[in-house]
């Protein structure tokens, strides 16, 4: 359910059948990294995350990451991962795969019709997927979502 209130978008949640309200408010004016820009007073309105990030809800989920080997790519461990299964995975995806059972993220590579799962931490080795292995692609990555800090947490 959706409800527009002033500049706030409310956004219902449903956990273990408790509904939650979330509220966010979008700034007009995009935000200089650089040196800053005079503050503006006015808000364009609301965001909907879900509408911004999550094109499709019926073929995404979300997973959180484990372990340090996507590090290169800004995925971090405890970073929320959405994930699309419409997606068509191509050279250089960022994909969730199941290798023998095995959920894993990392960077599909295909060279000379050979398929290869790489990481982004120079501390791990890419792994060949054979003929032999059970290997599927359940989708593609996304957006990463984490705190800036451990502050933010």
């Amino acid at each position: 359910m959706t409800l527009v209130t002033g500049s706030a978008i409310i956004r219902t949640k449903q956990e273990q059948n408790i509904i939650y309200l979330m509220f966010l408010v979008c700034y007009n004016e995009a935000v200089e990294c650089g040196f800053p820009s005079p503050a503006r007073d006015f808000t364009e309105g609301s965001i909907d995350l879900n509408e911004e990030l999550i094109p499709r809800p019926n073929s995404t989920f979300v997973v959180r990451a484990r372990g340090d080997s996507m590090i290169g790519s800004g995925i971090y461990p405890d970073d929320l991962i959405l994930v699309d299964r419409s997606l068509k995975s191509r050279n250089g995806s960022v994909i969730i795969a199941v290798l023998d059972g095995e959920l894993s993220i990392k960077i599909l590579k295909i060279k000379n019709k050979q398929v290869s799962l790489s990481s982004s931490n120079k501390n791990y080795s890419d792994v060949l997927v054979s003929e032999e292995m059970d290997f599927t692609i359940w989708g593609v990555c996304t957006y990463v979502i984490h705190a800036l800090s451990p502050i933010n947490k």
